[in-house]
């Protein structure tokens, strides 16, 4: 489904709209001739943010004669990133179990032994260190 967006002053204003509601809003438009102080408009999914990944916020911009979302994500600092690693520890520390380690990578605790990958579900006995198989 296209969008189409109104331009104020060379910048978006307001939000994007469905190409239906815009003919319903707007008859006398064509949508493939559009006038001055409007353009179409391309949807960009929002990123899937990392771990230590931080998603800020969309705005509109130009993209050649179209506008676009663009999204912005900064990476963590040092110092979110060790407050996000703490957090997740003293969480695990409450409810987790011993047995797991941290990953540092993916800011997560990770079984010592692998889950097994043979389509069966299965729960983590921390007696035994081991997947047993849930009947």
């Amino acid at each position: 489904m296209r969008l189409f967006i109104r331009i104020k002053n060379g910048r978006a204003f307001q939000h994007p709209i469905f190409e239906d509601n815009f003919k319903e809003a707007f008859p006398s438009i064509d949508v493939d001739n559009l006038p001055d102080g409007y353009t179409e408009f391309i949807r960009v999914a929002p990123p899937t943010v990392g771990p230590y990944e931080i998603y800020e916020g969309v705005t509109y911009e130009w993209d050649t004669d179209k506008m676009k979302d663009v999204h912005r994500v900064r990476q963590m600092t040092t110092e979110e990133k060790t407050q996000k690693q703490n957090q997740v520890k003293e969480s695990w520390a409450q409810t987790g179990f011993p047995s797991w380690i941290f990953d540092e990578t993916t800011c997560a605790f990770i079984a010592p032994v692998p889950y097994p990958e043979d389509g069966k579900m299965y729960e983590w006995n921390e007696a035994t260190t081991s997947w047993v198989l849930v009947q």
